[in-house]
């Protein structure tokens, strides 16, 4: 048993871990790819817009070149030093800081770049073109450790040539380094959302791993009083106090079974312990003198007769506590109609209906039919004289829903019996609702005391509450109060 415990609860905690596992690597899974994402087209627009430019401006030299030796009859000297007031070579290192190198006629270096720049086949017959302004372009060329850019344009008439060249490998290189800092901060932030999503999952599956604790104690020990930790409002707290509430009820539930079982138990004991004692003088019938026998008999029909009522009235509150009758629109007033009339055939009693203002409830009409026919039945019982009629009083109260009903306060619907008998003692009225409680004054007459329990039943599962009072000039009033729009929630 105990090892079974144990691994319901290894079970219980490792399916919470696997949640938590799985929360924090969905965190993790979803920033790491937001941040994949966000820095990959940080990247490529930055590296795009890089090149785009530093392309941009390359071509913008190259063309100011271009412009220059078709407008201007430009020697090879011309270019070969720079100039204090600003020449042609200052107007092409200026912008971009791009390398030039000047070819003579014969495609010999006249000024070397730094760092120097190759000649080939294609530079030389630039420099020796007849038309200025020619030009030819190498991509990705090798000078000394870097890559470069290579433009050579002709002076014209076989004047030469002038090479301009762009550095573009430590732009890779810083690319590069962007790139690989990119790399270094996606995997940072995919450390620290995983971190903080374990944090964060820890913190919200902290609650339902006690709240899982608090099920597996119920589930272990089957005690239902067991405090329920309940924090904050969010979901989980909402499940919290929902599964609080719940125990609470199968507590009072389990607490009425028990009381029920309890009150039954001893309530049925003196019955059958009477009927067990005339069973046994049945063996000894024929000895018994006629009387006796009459007696004896009689003795066993009224007891098998309370007996059976007894059982009825068990099982009708029995059911009481777990009736699932739905909720209909009915009127009260009908129901006290149809009592009266079966309680007139029943008894032979006069029973008049008394009606006033809305009746109509949203209730169970099978156990408010069952409450008003006990109040009806009691009323019977003790009002023996039958002098007067027994009145049932209906009155609708049209008080807001949700309100506080009461025998003084009122509630949206208040049924009262009222009848001429001996009346209840004061000291009786705030028990009289009480299971098997009987009055001093009514134990010597038949009954078991539960009708008035199921009455206060009833009206509680109808959001109403039960009352009792002595009528002036003699008698008692009993009934119970019903909510108009709300069946309760009892049941």
């Amino acid at each position: 048993m105990r090892s079974g415990a144990r691994l319901r609860r290894w079970v219980a905690r490792a399916r919470l871990s696997s949640l938590r596992t799985t929360f924090t690597v969905s965190f993790a899974a979803v920033a790491a790819a937001v941040t994949v994402l966000v820095g990959f087209l940080s990247y490529d627009a930055a590296a795009r817009l890089v090149r785009v430019d530093q392309q941009t401006v390359f071509e913008g030299v190259v063309q100011d070149l271009l412009d220059e030796v078709r407008h201007s009859a430009l020697t090879p000297a011309d270019f070969a030093t720079a100039d204090a007031d600003g020449g042609p070579r200052d107007e092409l290192i200026r912008p971009s800081g791009t390398v030039v190198q000047v070819l003579g006629p014969d495609a010999s270096v006249v000024d070397r770049g730094h760092p120097p720049l190759p000649v080939g086949a294609d530079d030389r017959r630039i420099a020796a073109a007849r038309t200025a302004g020619q030009l030819v372009e190498h991509r990705d060329v090798d000078v000394g450790d870097g890559m470069y850019r290579v433009a050579t344009v002709s002076l014209g008439d076989g004047r030469g040539a002038v090479q301009i060249a762009q550095e573009f490998s430590d732009t890779e290189d810083l690319l590069r380094e962007l790139q690989q800092r990119t790399v270094l901060l996606v995997g940072a932030v995919v450390i620290a959302a995983g971190l903080f999503g374990w944090w964060l999952a820890r913190r919200i599956t902290s609650r339902l791993v006690r709240l899982a604790g608090a099920a597996e104690d119920v589930a272990r020990t089957g005690r239902l009083g067991i405090q329920v930790p309940v924090a904050g409002y969010d979901e989980v707290a909402r499940l919290g106090r929902s599964f609080d509430r719940m125990l609470g009820r199968l507590a009072q539930s389990e607490e009425d079974q028990r009381r029920l079982v309890q009150d039954a138990g001893h309530e049925l004991r003196t019955p059958l312990t009477s009927l067990r004692t005339n069973i046994s003088m049945l063996r000894r019938i024929d000895e018994l003198p006629p009387a006796v026998r009459g007696e004896l008999v009689a003795d066993l029909a009224q007891e098998s007769r309370e007996l059976t009522d007894l059982v009825n009235e068990l099982v009708d509150l029995a059911a009481g506590q777990s009736d699932r009758e739905p909720l209909q629109r009915v009127a009260l007033a009908d129901i006290a109609e149809d009592v009266a009339v079966a309680a007139r055939r029943r008894t032979g009693r006069a029973v008049t209906v008394r009606v006033s203002g809305d009746t109509v409830v949203d209730g169970r009409p099978g156990a408010l039919q069952r409450a008003l026919s006990n109040l009806v039945d009691n009323a019977a019982k003790f009002d023996r004289g039958g002098s007067e009629p027994i009145d049932i009083v209906v009155t609708g109260v049209g008080m807001p829903v949700g309100a506080s009903a009461g025998a003084d306060a009122g509630a949206a619907v208040r049924v009262e019996v009222l009848d001429r008998g001996p009346g209840i003692a004061e000291e009786d009225l705030d028990r009289v609702f009480d299971r098997f409680y009987r009055a001093p004054d009514a134990r010597s007459l038949p009954g078991s005391g539960l009708g008035l329990s199921i009455v206060r039943e009833v009206a509680a599962a109808h959001g109403g509450d039960p009352f009792a009072r002595r009528r002036e000039g003699g008698g008692s009033a009993i009934g119970f109060t019903v909510s108009r729009g709300d069946g309760g929630s009892g049941g």
